[in-house]
């Protein structure tokens, strides 16, 4: 996938060090964008393998609204793990915003199923610029240990070539770790698109993306927290030649957000043969060590 080595490069050349919140500097740089066309096929990694069970139980779960990482856990997914609590509690978990984002009208507090909202505007005015989802609630964001960064996504539908609707999905990321955080965004984003292009019946055209903190973890300066340096593995992508995209198989049993509410009760390999991946060969997988 080209615009994945594309922004590699780009923050290596232009990147510059900073420090934060983990204590392992970055090479940082502001405000990346780029776009990619869901008909030339599923945009998963193929510089490195990426986990395809992870991708579709995180969003998922994400769907689900759950703020505990039950379902995770469940399907043997461990990168929550860090930032949930002692009971599995993610209090900023991106789905308890987007299926109950919290509202006040005259002193009475309730909850905005923003998923719901945005596939029945879909269906009804599937012109509306205002198709949001966020996930940024300011009394919870300012106060947890890991606020959304992705804090919000819009859909938009436009026209292809022969005039018929598409339907694209643009995603504001406030932070983004280029080796570990970046593969699984684009993915897990492109997952969410075709989920509701077969939700309301609007075939899925582009995925956009805006990267406002774009950063690579790297060594200190003085060569010390090396373990932590992304910087060679992302080199090693860059020399390997990127290969066919794979292709994403719904099963005709998905055709509305509550067939997806029914899954969670499913096991791996059901949920993978919902959800099949046909023709995925990356290249070897890389580790890279996480920052928490």
């Amino acid at each position: 996938m080209q615009q994945y080595l594309d922004v590699i490069r780009r923050v290596l050349d232009t990147g510059q060090r900073k420090n934060n919140r983990t204590g392992v500097d970055t090479l940082s740089t502001f405000n990346v964008n780029y776009q990619i066309d869901l008909r030339e096929g599923f945009p998963l990694l193929t510089t490195k393998e990426i986990s395809w069970k992870n991708i579709v139980v995180e969003n998922l779960w994400f769907l689900s609204g759950d703020t505990r990482i039950d379902l995770l856990r469940k399907h043997g997914c461990k990168f929550w793990e860090p930032w949930a609590d002692e009971d599995g509690l993610v209090p900023s978990a991106y789905g308890n915003f987007w299926r109950n984002y919290p509202v006040h009208t005259d002193g009475e507090a309730t909850f905005n199923d923003q998923i719901r909202y945005v596939i029945n505007e879909l269906k009804q005015n599937p012109q509306s610029r205002r198709l949001v989802v966020s996930a940024w609630a300011p009394g919870n964001a300012q106060t947890s240990a890991l606020p959304p960064c992705h804090a919000f996504w819009v859909m938009n539908v436009q026209q292809d070539s022969n005039g018929e609707p598409m339907l694209c999905l643009h995603l504001t990321q406030r932070s983004c770790d280029i080796a570990l955080g970046l593969p699984y965004n684009i993915a897990g984003y492109a997952f969410l698109l075709e989920l509701m292009g077969r939700f309301t019946g609007i075939k899925p055209g582009y995925f956009g993306h805006t990267l406002i903190d774009a950063h690579i973890y790297t060594a200190k300066a003085d060569g010390s927290m090396a373990d932590y340096d992304h910087i060679p593995g992302l080199k090693t992508q860059l020399a390997r030649a990127p290969r066919a995209l794979p292709r994403l198989e719904i099963s005709d049993e998905i055709k509305a957000l509550d067939d997806v509410t029914a899954l969670l009760e499913a096991d791996t390999e059901s949920l993978l043969d919902t959800f099949r991946l046909h023709d995925y060969q990356p290249h070897p997988a890389l580790q890279f060590k996480v920052a928490v």
